[in-house]
């Protein structure tokens, strides 16, 4: 079984990695990155969101921020992509307190 740290270290270095194209694309000639766009929408971005939230809150979060981010994207595009994040921020949060209330009236 992978350690805790090894897996951390490795989940940050696919972080950094994968966020490099994405600085490409944004800082790069308008005409020149056009072709990377597909790319960086549905490869970079959802990778960057799967090594982020894994290592913030594990892996059952991730899988869904990726795919409430592919879905959203899809569906109606970068605001609605952004929003479904906020809200799936907010849930896990709202389930943190609700876990934690439960906790303490059982104890």
């Amino acid at each position: 079984m992978i350690r805790t740290a090894t897996k951390r270290s490795i989940l940050r270095w696919v972080h950094l990695i994968f966020t490099i194209p994405i600085l490409g694309y944004i800082y790069g000639e308008p005409s020149e990155v056009q072709q990377y766009a597909g790319a960086v929408r549905f490869v970079f971005v959802p990778v960057l969101i799967l090594s982020g939230y894994w290592m913030y809150s594990g892996v059952f979060f991730a899988i869904m921020g990726v795919a409430a981010w592919l879905g959203a994207y899809q569906l109606s595009g970068y605001g609605a992509a952004i929003l479904g994040q906020v809200a799936l921020f907010i849930a896990r949060r709202i389930w943190l307190v609700i876990r934690a209330r439960r906790s303490k009236q059982s104890a």
